[in-house]
């Protein structure tokens, strides 16, 4: 055991001359492996925060959830043309499918209309997006409050005019200090009486989030637009009961819509149902080849930065021959020649690694810096994974170096060295 340590305290005090005695040299070997660290570290980084960015804006929202619309979340079978002649869902069909609809917990219908500007006195904020959702959607996106409330069903099915607002919107209408609640903004031109502001939650990398949003019972929403404006893209969200089973729910689902729409047996459904488990699924195969394809073109660089630690370890043996010469003479085994080497090739692509970990980690400061409440994370896990790759290249690297080394005969070695 000490032999090795001792194997391994000289690789580094060689490895560490090879950087001061040969600046440059080592410099152009390392670039390529702190290129393909950086690359690959800063890629996984970036898919992982990604992740969890669309993920926790998703958190609110069980996976179970199902979005019934005109259109799909994902590719489809349907062609193009005939999902686009699809209808809209409409609140009648709404009202049916909570009614009717066997092991279904909530359900709410929201409409997606232009942003407004909302005005409070002299203060006003411009293209606010607004929800207009029903009463239900407290439950199923399960929201937060930092005062008052949502609004209750007899204020959604009478269309009263109150009005939720973003914790952001709030503060700048209001000031952070004011109580929101009883005041009165104008959002189309009429009067809504605030009734809760929610909780922050910050805006992240896709810009709006519930911070910037204002949210209305939909039936005051319908009333300015009507049934049949095409701008308002309608859908309805359900929540099924737990522990059912989901695939019998959708199929459930299915069918009671299909029987509201009056469509026959050879007549596909003209509506779908998206769930939120699918979409999830889906984010994990995009964020699965964005890690690939991030990790093929990473390891071009990689591959460039292993060539350039062979070399230098070529270069490192010819220059030390002699000296490899006279450590067998000494009595040194081949397998201390060939360790020696490894060593040294390990250590010197680690070196490059932590350059390019460092480098990720100045990286991830800078961004999230300019993407707001977006954290750039390098977690410990990419952090070793980083490590671990830049020791696995210096072996790789090294092996035929150290082979060749100790496979020199003495004799040969010292008189080539003279």
């Amino acid at each position: 055991m000490l032999i090795y340590l001792r194997v391994l305290k000289e690789s580094f005090n060689f490895a560490i001359n090879a950087l001061t005695n040969n600046k440059l040299r080592t410099f152009l070997s390392l670039v390529g492996v702190t290129i393909g660290i950086f690359s690959i570290i800063a890629v996984l980084a970036a898919v992982d925060s990604l992740k969890k960015e669309i993920e926790g804006s998703l958190s609110g929202l069980d996976k179970n959830t199902m979005v019934v619309m005109r259109v799909n979340f994902g590719p489809t079978d349907i062609p193009q043309w005939k999902w686009q002649q699809f209808p809209d869902v409409t609140y009648d069909e709404f009202q049916y499918l909570e009614r009717n609809t066997p092991n279904l917990e909530y359900a709410t219908f929201a409409l997606n209309v232009p942003a407004e500007t909302v005005k409070y006195e002299d203060n006003q904020v411009d293209n606010v997006p607004v929800a207009a959702v029903t009463d239900s959607y407290y439950f199923i996106e399960a929201l937060k409050f930092d005062e008052g409330r949502f609004f209750n069903a007899s204020e959604s099915n009478s269309g009263s005019m109150v009005v939720v607002l973003g914790n952001e919107i709030a503060n700048k209408l209001f000031g952070g200090s004011a109580n929101a609640i009883g005041k009165k903004v104008r959002i189309y031109g009429r009067k809504f009486s605030v009734i809760g502001v929610l909780e922050k939650e910050g805006s992240g990398l896709f810009g709006n989030s519930k911070d910037t949003a204002v949210y209305l019972p939909v039936n005051v929403v319908r009333r300015i637009y009507g049934d049949n404006n095409k701008m308002n893209f309608a859908q309805i969200v359900v929540k099924p009961k737990k522990g059912i089973d989901i695939e019998e729910f959708k199929a459930l689902l299915t069918q009671q819509l299909r029987t509201k729409r009056g469509l026959k047996p050879d007549q596909i459904s003209n509506f779908f149902i998206n769930e939120m488990q699918g979409l999830a699924d889906f984010i994990e195969d995009i964020t699965r080849s964005m890690n690939i394809i991030g990790l093929i073109i990473s390891g071009f660089s990689l591959l460039v930065g292993g060539f350039g630690i062979a070399n230098i370890m070529f270069v490192s043996v010819k220059e030390r021959t002699n000296l490899i010469g006279i450590q067998k003479s000494l009595g040194a085994k081949n397998k201390f020649i060939l360790f020696q080497f490894l060593f040294e090739a390990v250590i010197l692509a680690v070196i490059g690694g932590l350059i390019g970990l460092v480098l990720v980690y100045i990286a991830s400061i800078i961004v999230s810096q300019f993407t707001g409440d977006f954290q750039f994370i390098l977690s410990p896990w990419n952090m070793f994974l980083g490590t671990a790759i830049s020791a696995v290249i210096g072996l790789i690297s090294g092996i035929l170096p150290a082979i060749s080394a100790s496979k020199l005969d003495p004799v040969e070695a010292i008189r080539t060295g003279m």
